[in-house]
Formats: structure tokens, C-alpha cells, sequence
């Protein structure tokens, strides 16, 4: 192998250490390697346990030769590929009568190598060349070179897919133990309340007049139903995480649900300034009840993190969906939060309002999506936060 060789195959090496994406390490593999093993075709297959056929898919395909515009009737080894993988071992094949042949795609020279990562294999690397020649020996060198390497690069992306998720599962037991806490004290606020009020209003040796009994039951009154909120929050969520949530879709006019909400926001909170605006009279199939707590759950939030300022919601429609923009003009969310915000549990750290159990915008998600819908924020500091909504016509 000549100093020219050599220093292509420390390239593509240095390239698949250092590459973030594994499909960019892939496409900088193809082009670079060319210079060194002619082909057309490339093909990565891979399987994803000991059984092979049914279980083989391709990973990975390029196509870079002169037949590219004929890739739909080119062979892409996928026969050779099968018997890489059933013999585990480096498999050529060249056509018996090349010329008879009519077409170079039909002249179809291949040469398939294993992939395997600490000792197990997990799929094969397939080199199309059309019209020959046959792959002389140091092009096989090089051939079985890039199979290391590309096995590297599916094995890098194995172990950061393997981190990601790591990190994922870490992050939602922290957000757990975080509930955990939040929940001990939330529960224990409206608890302390009604046993404080009840067990003074049992008092033999104090007389209370009607007043003062009154205020005393509205406490009682107030922090149960606070109470109740917190539990079927609780419920609800793990209903719709587990997918066992009712639903029950009927005809609906989200512009007429929207303004049956914000009727029943603005005479809970007064003073309140809502701007409505809505271009959409198409109905849709839905359920108004869950729809509904969606947008009582945006003003809530509104109400809290963003106090006295404007709301607008906006809706209108495509031939596909109808389209809601709901925006406050708060202080906004941190860039950096902003990804997990409908995470169940989560709640935005050093936010002295923050005292909710971080699972209302995880409902509202859930909600949209089993209408089969989307929910997305974005916000930038100082200029409020807007929720975006899309929900399917049909």
C-alpha cells in the first residue's frame, strides 16, 4: 500500500473520530474513498439481532458513478449482502458473460464485506461497480480499511444514541425526585388548610360568627378543590401517557370552543385583556372537553408567569389544518429550557411563580397530539412567550 493510500485511509479515519453525525462521516468516506477504490454503488446493510433475512435493512446508500440517473433499475447488493452476513466472511461477485450484455448497470461487479463491532457482526458493506474491472487485491485491502471504518462510525453512533438516552432517563428521574418533592409540599398546603380551618371551626370552647364561619368554610372550600386539581392532574397524566385517556370526538368549531373559554377566563379573572382574532369557521373532529382544557391550561399559565400583560390568540386555516397562535407578553422563557417545557414534570428553575407540578403542559401535549396535532413554543426574553397549535381539518 503506497504513502498516497495510506494517507487517505488516516483521513477517513480522522474524519470518523471527529465527525458529529455519523452520516456526514459516511458521506466524506464515499467521496474520499473513490479517489482510492473506483465503484458506483455503496450499500450498508445491517441487522438488528442474530436472525438475519426478514430482519436486514440498509442503513446507508449512495450513488456516485456514471449510472446515477439509472439507480432505480441498479443492483444495490443486497443478495450478496444476505450471504455476507449468513457466511460472515468477504464475498465477490462478478457477471459470467459480461459481453453480452447490453447496459454497464447490467454488468454488475460487487464485492461485500462483513461489519462487525467487538467481535459481533451487525450488518455488511456492499461496493457496486458497473462494467468492470474485477477488484484486484489492494482494493480489497482497502475495501476491508473502510468496513473497520464504518463499522467504528455505526458503533460511535450506537454509543451516543446509547448516552443521549442514558442522559434522557437521568434527566426524567431527576424531574421525578423534583415531583416528589413539589408534591409533598403542594398536597401539604391545602391539607394544612383544611385541618387548620376544620379543626378551629370544632372548637367547644369558641363561639364564631357567621362571618367568620363563612370565611372559614370558603377557605375550606378553596383549598379542597385545589386539592382535587392537583390529583386529577396527577391522573390525568399518567391516563394519557399510558394512552388509556377517553376521548370523545364530535363536529366542533374550535373558534366557538376559544370564545367559550375565554367567556369563562374573563369572568374568573377580571381585568384581564384578551384580544381574539379568528379568520376559521371550518369544524373539525374533536374532543371539546379536552380541546377546552388545553386552552384554559395557555391562559392559566398566561395568568400566573405572565401577569397584566395583553393575551392574543389567533386562529386561521389551510386546506389541512387550522392554525392557533396563543401569545402573552411576559417575560418570556429561557432559550435554553424552552426544549423540555412539555416534558412531564418539568418546571423552568429560578421562576419565584413557579409552584405548579410541571404537568400542565405535558397534558396539553398529550392532548394535541391524540387529536393528531402539534404543540410548540418559542420566546424570547423580555417579549413573552407564543404557543403555536396545529390541529388536522381531517
Amino acid at each position: 500500500m503506497d504513502t498516497r493510500t495510506l494517507d487517505a485511509v488516516y483521513a477517513f479515519w480522522q474524519n470518523a473520530v471527529q465527525a458529529r453525525d455519523w452520516k456526514d462521516a459516511l458521506d466524506f468516506l464515499v467521496t474520499s474513498l473513490r479517489q482510492q477504490l473506483v465503484f458506483d454503488n455503496l450499500a450498508i446493510y445491517t441487522v438488528d439481532d442474530e436472525t438475519y433475512g426478514d430482519n436486514t435493512q440498509i442503513a446507508y446508500a449512495r450513488a456516485v458513478g456514471r449510472e446515477k440517473q439509472a439507480e432505480a433499475d441498479a443492483t444495490w447488493g443486497e443478495d450478496i449482502a444476505a450471504r455476507v452476513l449468513e457466511n460472515d466472511e468477504i464475498i465477490t461477485e462478478f457477471p459470467d458473460n459480461p459481453e453480452k450484455m447490453d447496459t454497464r448497470v447490467a454488468q454488475a461487479y460487487l464485492i461485500g464485506l462483513p461489519l462487525k463491532i467487538s467481535g459481533k457482526l451487525i450488518g455488511a458493506l456492499v461496493f457496486v461497480r458497473f462494467g468492470g474491472p474485477s477488484y484486484t487485491t489492494e482494493q480489497a485491502r482497502i475495501a476491508s480499511l473502510a468496513a473497520i471504518i464504518v463499522a467504528y462510525i455505526f458503533e460511535k453512533r450506537a454509543l451516543q444514541e446509547n448516552i443521549a438516552q442514558l442522559e434522557a432517563v437521568q434527566r426524567q428521574m431527576r424531574l421525578q425526585d423534583d415531583f416528589v418533592a413539589t408534591m409533598s409540599h403542594e398536597l401539604r398546603t391545602p391539607l394544612g388548610f383544611i385541618k387548620g380551618y376544620s379543626t378551629t371551626l370544632l372548637r367547644d370552647d369558641t363561639e364564631w360568627d357567621d362571618a367568620t364561619r363563612r370565611e372559614f368554610l370558603t377557605i375550606i372550600d378553596e383549598e379542597t378543590d385545589h386539592l382535587t386539581e392537583l390529583i386529577e392532574n396527577i391522573l390525568e397524566s399518567a391516563r394519557l401517557e399510558s394512552e388509556t385517556a377517553d376521548m370523545n370526538f364530535q363536529p366542533l368549531r374550535v373558534d366557538a370552543l376559544v370564545r367559550d373559554v375565554i367567556m369563562r377566563v374573563t369572568t374568573r379573572h377580571k381585568g384581564i385583556e384578551i384580544v381574539f382574532n379568528s379568520e376559521c369557521e371550518q369544524p373539525i373532529r374533536g374532543d371539546s372537553t379536552r380541546l377546552a382544557q388545553v386552552f384554559e391550561n395557555l391562559f392559566s399559565n398566561a395568568v400566573k408567569y405572565a401577569p397584566n400583560t395583553k393575551i392574543t390568540v389567533e386562529l386561521h386555516s389551510t386546506e389541512e389544518t387550522i392554525k392557533i397562535r396563543f401569545c402573552d407578553n411576559g417575560k418570556g422563557i429561557p432559550q435554553e429550557h424552552l426544549p423540555y417545557i412539555f416534558d412531564r414534570f418539568y418546571r423552568v428553575p429560578g421562576n419565584p411563580r413557579n409552584t405548579g407540578t410541571g404537568l400542565g403542559l405535558f397534558i396539553c401535549k398529550r392532548i394535541i397530539e391524540a387529536h393528531r396535532g402539534k404543540i410548540w413554543a418559542e420566546s424570547s426574553p423580555d417579549q413573552g412567550t407564543t404557543f403555536f397549535i396545529d390541529l388536522p381539518i381531517k
